[in-house]
């Protein structure tokens, strides 16, 4: 059971929730919102770690960012050391999935001293992967245009929660390499509401200029990255890239997963998980 918790800090107060035990292990994401359902990308970690499922700047309950800038990676990554040092904690690891997976390069980068080890499942060290022929985010890709026209519809207030549903539903459907597991998926506690703003920021403005590449080579932790085979968001070329450039890392590729292999290939990371130790 997922416990909420709140966290003072020098940049403002932060949401969490809290479960499992052993080592410290932040989670978070650039744009959803968790709540005590926790999260199915978060859940086996708790077998072994002690999980902080931290909702950013703007998402739940935490602080509003007071300027749209404080919604960036860099300006998360502040947020993220605010929140450690008010814990106590002298150094935890980090893992992050997606958008949440560049953050995490961006974590190794700017505070590794923090960081006992990072993990980042299928992402990309640069916006390259939206002009990949395999991506929906690239504009030659099929998908692409239906990808804005939800991604607008999802940062409209005006769009009723029974059509949110829908086009959730239509969207993780193209980065899901079987149906069946996301239905099973629907059926699960499991929380990660999109929040618009911090979309809107990191599609419009974040992006555009995201290349980490030729700072990977600083990452001094033991970094563990991971992928799918056939992901449809970050193509697994970008995964490969990754664990090139990072000197301490190591790359597990799940064979029939698409962009969520923590639900499609849930028993093999499991043990993925356990090979982070």
């Amino acid at each position: 059971m997922w416990e909420q918790r709140f966290i003072d800090t020098e940049r403002g107060t932060f949401e969490y929730f809290t479960a499992g035990q052993g080592d410290p292990l932040a989670i978070t994401h650039l744009y959803m919102a968790f709540d005590d359902r926790g999260s199915l990308l978060a859940n086996p970690y708790t077998k072994h770690y002690k999980v902080y499922l931290i909702n950013t700047r703007g998402a739940g309950n935490s602080v509003k960012a007071e300027v749209k800038s404080q919604l960036s990676m860099k300006e998360a990554v502040k947020d993220l050391e605010a929140i450690r040092t008010a814990l106590r904690l002298k150094q935890w690891a980090f893992a992050g999935h997606s958008t949440g997976g560049m953050l995490a390069l961006q974590y190794g980068i700017d505070a590794p001293h923090s960081l006992t080890k990072l993990i980042a499942g299928c992402a990309a060290a640069s916006n390259e992967y939206g002009a990949h022929k395999d991506s929906i985010y690239c504009t030659e890709n099929k998908h692409f245009q239906r990808i804005v026209e939800i991604m607008d519809a999802l940062n409209d207030p005006n769009t009723p929660q029974e059509e949110r549903q829908k086009l959730g539903y239509e969207w993780a459907l193209m980065s899901y390499y079987s149906e069946d597991k996301l239905k099973e998926a629907i059926n699960r506690p499991n929380s990660g509401r999109t929040v618009g703003e911090n979309l809107d920021y990191f599609r419009k403005v974040e992006v555009k200029n995201f290349d980490l590449r030729t700072q990977l080579k600083n990452i001094n932790v033991p970094s563990h990255i991971y992928a799918g085979r056939h992901d449809a968001q970050c193509p697994v070329d970008f995964s490969m890239e990754m664990a090139e450039l990072i000197p301490q890392s190591k790359l597990f590729i799940f064979e029939e997963s698409n962009h969520n292999p923590f639900i499609e290939e849930e028993e093999k990371f499991k043990e993925f998980v356990k090979l982070t130790l």
